[in-house]
């Protein structure tokens, strides 16, 4: 009889506990590019399809597989595809979905990198997109072309922090048969769950809060096995952003200390917050805990958790943000996030620098901006390094 798994940490501690043949306590590491066949007839078979096994990593490895299937337990999803990196995960969903003269809609204010594939793919194979905020039922409908096939929306949106409605916009996207993509990265399936809201496809950077190390580059995408399988035999295999099993096994290990590394990252958050709520030279300051009205029902109905992810505008401008930056000691400078250390970025000068100042400003994010990533040291020590810098600023 197995044993009943409730409690986040226990499942998170047993994700790899079950289909290893060698009853290792750590998951195997399979590190090999191709696979054995025992006849000619079995590799013609598992190539056409007609018989399950390995083939070759590109298409699948033991344990790849381990941290796809992990992944899509914890999200609620029936199967998942792993990728090189999360732009991999993001771009490999959303080639099979969209062709040439299809429309896409998405969250106003995605990340840097996001937008610029979205500017790539109009470019370049007429593929359009719209941004929006889609905070109400009619904005959202009135951004819906004749041609849009899918939903793409951040929540929180990066670097503005701001809420978007999962079950709102999937009760649109369903209504209009159109399929909802979520970037969950910022919360993770340990805060929100947005296929439980409607989502049909949930997509994370890996690197960040899932590896939690910063000693990875990964994506993944959790859905409805046909859908994944889609996935994995078009953009996985034919164009191959594929990630390797140590890195897979890297992932395993991180997750299985996520709810540990989640719950101080939030405690941690929360005092920065307060710490940064009575600074003067603090304009602006973005954090879903402190949002009210419709985005503090939107958190209280999809997240179990603010998050620990902070944006502040300073006074000053682009260079009151570097400035501010340099004088750091503690805090490092650095553009990802979800790593056990706190990181902080100048969104203006680094991940959305490519964005038009004209089209960066549309969307929240000024020349002043800085994002925090709220990382697991103690706070006292994360404070005193922010007050210092705010004193030589």
């Amino acid at each position: 009889m197995e044993a009943r798994l409730s409690g986040w940490n226990t499942r998170l501690a047993q994700l790899t506990s079950s289909k290893n043949p060698y009853d290792s306590l750590t998951p195997p590491l399979v590190q090999t590019s191709t696979f054995v066949f025992p006849d000619a007839q079995t590799g013609g078979a598992r190539f056409s399809g007609g018989e399950s096994g390995y083939v070759y990593t590109r298409l699948g490895n033991p344990t790849v597989q381990l941290f796809e299937e992990a992944v899509a337990n914890l999200e609620g999803a029936e199967a998942g595809v792993a990728f090189a990196s999360g732009m991999g995960a993001i771009s490999g969903v959303l080639m099979p979905l969209l062709k040439s003269g299809d429309h896409l809609l998405c969250s106003e204010g995605v990340y840097g990198s996001t937008f610029g594939l979205l500017e790539f793919l109009a470019e370049r194979f007429q593929i359009g997109h719209t941004l929006s905020p889609l905070q109400t039922e009619e904005q959202i409908e009135a951004a819906i072309l004749d041609n849009t096939r899918a939903m793409y929306i951040e929540t929180p949106i990066n670097p503005t922090l701001s809420l978007v409605d999962i079950g709102l916009v999937a009760k649109i996207a369903h209504r209009r048969g159109l399929m909802l993509i979520v970037d969950n990265t910022f919360m993770t399936p340990y805060w929100q769950n947005p296929i439980a809201l409607g989502a049909d496809v949930v997509i994370h950077s890996a690197t960040k809060y899932l590896g939690g190390h910063g000693d990875v580059i990964a994506g993944i995408a959790v859905g409805k096995t046909e859908f994944m399988r889609t996935v994995r035999l078009s953009t996985l295999k034919d164009v191959g952003a594929v990630l390797s099993p140590f890195d897979a096994w890297l992932l395993l290990r991180g997750m299985r200390t996520l709810a540990l590394r989640m719950e101080q990252h939030a405690r941690n958050a929360q005092r920065v917050v307060e710490f940064l709520a009575n600074q003067p030279a603090v304009m602006l300051l973005h954090y879903p805990g402190l949002f009210g009205g419709a985005q503090q029902s939107i958190l209280k109905r999809q997240m179990r958790s603010p998050g620990a992810m902070i944006s502040f505008e300073l006074r000053g401008g682009m260079e009151a943000g570097i400035a501010f930056m340099n004088h750091l000691r503690l805090i490092k400078i650095a553009v990802s996030l979800g790593d056990i250390h706190t990181l902080i970025q100048h969104p203006a000068s680094m991940t959305h620098c490519l964005v038009p100042r004209d089209e960066r400003l549309r969307m929240g994010l000024p020349d002043g901006m800085v994002r925090l990533s709220v990382g697991v040291e103690d706070a006292d020590d994360l404070i005193a390094d922010l007050s210092q810098a705010f004193e030589q600023l």
